[in-house]
């Protein structure tokens, strides 16, 4: 009985971004989808640990949700006309055009990724209605209260209903700019498990996990956009050392980090795509990123990292991005190159001083330079700018080890 129910909320899980999706296609309504979902899961529960698991799971549940959907509205006889519609004409002929990519998945990450919604309400929206994370764990995943993640996620479907937001891929000539929101929202939600910004688990695994699955998505169905091979690489090639990169509750650095605890079939998966996006030459910023990471794991040493090529790509990556926090990175690798006097130069110009990560990298940069009672301030702000445990205890015990 515990393994099928086991069994039924990993299919669940798996299958729950295509169930809402199809359904929001077939009815227009995300909360009907959700409600509709649910049931089908509570009818699976009761069924598949006598009757065992289907033979396509995903299919039963796609037919339940429907049906129920279909009760539903016969129920309430107050839902509107646009509902009424769908009940009565649903059916497999040609629908509507619905952009230029015909997958319900991808229809449903472009809704969620809207530029009408906040940023912080695309990042939950996404989790929710593809991930099928719940809204407890999308709460405790950004360490805000339930309520409060409750409401931004009603507020945000509520935008999409108001506002009218089109449940359809953008067409080809506006692809290139919403796929930016698409790709940055998964960024995010990686970045968030990868060193989360709270207090609680310095990284999330279960974050991680749902971004480069739903990056794994997105690569197929557009497979040839390269900045969604760049991500998905960016991505693979980070999650690659995520089990070294903490160690007794302390951040390990890359410098420090056990090489041979990398996951190398994640590695030479994130290898494989840098040298696609190679190939096709339309360079973009999470293909450089990833390419960055790529030279990083490629080198069976820190000693051995080719700090030139590093350099060089952050140049490029200048370009096309030339925020302060890529400036700050650049400068991490300059001085590797040209020592940590000229780092610090470049470091105290940004204007980043409310950044735990610039604090950081001064630190280390006076450190070296022995200039000590200063790296110590610098570690003070830096740890006063962070709650993340893991990294609050390595710059500790960096700030103590001077004398």
């Amino acid at each position: 009985m515990h393994s099928t129910t086991a069994a039924v909320e990993r299919v669940f899980r798996e299958e729950y971004g295509r169930l809402i999706a199809s359904l929001v296609r077939r009815f227009g309504d995300i909360d009907l989808a959700e409600e509709a979902a649910g049931e089908a899961l509570v009818l699976a529960l009761e069924k598949w640990p006598a009757s065992g698991v289907p033979p396509n799971p995903g299919g039963w549940l796609t037919t339940t949700a429907g049906n129920r959907a279909i009760d539903r509205i016969r129920r309430e006889r107050q839902r509107d006309a646009k509902h009424q519609a769908a009940l009565m004409q649903y059916d497999d002929s040609p629908h509507e055009h619905l952009g230029p990519v015909e997958d319900d998945r991808l229809r449903l990450l472009f809704t969620c990724c809207h530029p009408a919604l906040a940023p912080e309400a695309r990042v939950a929206l996404t989790l929710r209605l593809l991930g099928g994370l719940t809204v407890a764990e999308i709460a405790q995943a950004f360490l805000v209260p339930e309520p409060t993640m409750g409401q931004r996620i009603t507020r945000a479907k509520q935008k999409i209903a108001a506002a009218n937001v089109p449940y359809r891929v953008p067409e080809a000539h506006d692809l290139p700019e919403r796929l930016g929101g698409v790709l940055t929202v998964l960024f995010l939600v990686f970045n968030e498990g990868y060193l989360a910004s709270g207090a609680g688990d310095p990284v999330r695994a279960e974050l991680t996990g749902e971004a480069i699955r739903l990056t794994r998505i997105l690569r197929e169905l557009l497979p040839q956009e390269p900045e969604v091979a760049g991500l998905l690489g960016l991505l693979l090639l980070t999650e690659a050392r995520r089990e070294a990169r903490v160690r007794h509750g302390q951040l390990v650095p890359l410098a420090e980090q056990d090489r041979a605890g990398w996951d190398r079939a994640l590695i030479a998966e994130g290898h494989d795509l840098v040298r696609e996006c190679l190939a096709i030459n339309r360079p973009g910023r999470y293909q450089i990123l990833a390419a960055i990471n790529a030279v990083h794991t490629d080198a069976p040493a820190v000693a051995d990292t080719d700090w030139s090529q590093v350099v060089a790509l952050y140049d490029q990556l200048t370009q096309l991005d030339p925020s302060p926090i890529v400036a700050l990175n650049r400068a991490v690798a300059v001085a590797e190159l040209d020592g940590p006097k000229v780092a610090l130069t470049l470091i105290e110009r940004l204007p980043l001083t409310g950044y735990h990560a610039w604090h950081a990298a001064r630190a280390d940069m006076l450190r070296r330079l022995g200039r000590t009672a200063e790296a110590k301030e610098s570690y003070d702000a830096a740890i006063a700018a962070t709650q993340n445990s893991a990294e609050r205890a390595y710059l500790s015990r960096k700030r103590g080890e001077l004398v």
